[in-house]
This record gives C-alpha cells, structure tokens and sequence, in this order.
C-alpha cells in the first residue's frame, strides 16, 4: 500500500454555494482508501478561470500532495473551463489516461465522447480531471486507480522498466 496523497477538487457553481450537495467525494475516498491512498485535501470552488489556476498552482507546489484529482467542468457549457485551465497548467499532458477512461466509458454510454477530460503532470504532481457525474466518477476512477500508484512511483523516481513491475 503506497499511502500517496490525493487532492480532489470539485468545481461546481452550485455545490459551491451548497457543499453538502456533493455526492463526489465519499465516492473517491472510498476508491482511494480501498486502493491505499489517502484523500487528505478537499475544496469546493465554482467554475472560475482565475480561482481554478490558483488551486491547481497552490496543490501542485504542495509537498503534502502526490496526485490531483478533478471533478467537473470536462463537458461542452461555457462555463466547463477544467481541461483548458488544466492544460495552462501542465507541464506535460498524458494523454492516454483520459484515452483509457474514454474507451472504457464509451460501452457503457455514447455520450462519454463529449467529455473533454486531461490529465498530466505539473511538479511532479499527477493531475487527471474526471466528469462532475458521480456514478461517472466511480467507473472512470475504479478503471484507472490500480496504475495511479506505478504513474506515482515513476514521478518519484523509480527508474524500473515499466514492463518489468
């Protein structure tokens, strides 16, 4: 069990304004947990340009945290601004995560292919932006959460072949 830290950031207009309206992160916690991370920061923000940057900037410079997760604002509204904020951010993108959750969503809804996920790295510090729908959240992150910990190990310096753990 590797006990890397996760923050999870939802960004919603309304949960906002009315927190207890999210239903996201007794999801991810339980993934996390289960899988040997722990969720040890989280934050509410709305849909903003400046205060979406800030966060992402201020978590990525944390020592306290390994991994960035997001929850909301990947579809196609004006105001769904996470991926193109996230990609300001980055210092490089990987592209085959988001690829990943998207094969994986796509049988079980067409719909999946108007989500306009991210993820990559910035400070070492992995980031990977998930839809706002919880039942989304918990297919995309029960696909993805057993190679988080090798993608964080390699951040951390493992030098190990990947073919070879």
């Amino acid at each position: 069990m590797s006990g890397y830290r996760f923050a999870l950031l939802i960004l919603s207009d309304s949960k906002s304004k009315n927190p207890q309206d999210d239903r996201v992160k007794p999801i991810v916690d339980e993934i996390l947990t289960s899988n040997g991370f722990v969720l040890s920061k989280y934050y509410i923000i709305p849909d903003e340009r400046l205060i979406l940057k800030d966060k992402l900037l201020e978590l990525s410079r944390d020592d306290g945290i390994d991994a960035i997760i997001t929850s909301g604002g990947t579809g196609l509204f004006e105001r769904d601004i996470t991926p193109d904020v996230t990609k300001e951010v980055l210092d490089y993108e990987i592209p085959a995560i988001p690829q990943a959750i998207l094969f994986n969503a796509l049988k079980k809804t067409k719909r999946a292919m108007l989500s306009r996920m991210v993820a990559g790295v910035k400070n070492n510090k992995l980031i990977i932006n998930l839809p706002g729908s919880p039942k989304a959240v918990r297919e995309d992150l029960e696909y993805i959460v057993d190679v988080l910990e090798h993608a964080l190990d390699k951040l951390k310096g493992d030098t190990t072949p990947c073919g070879e753990n």
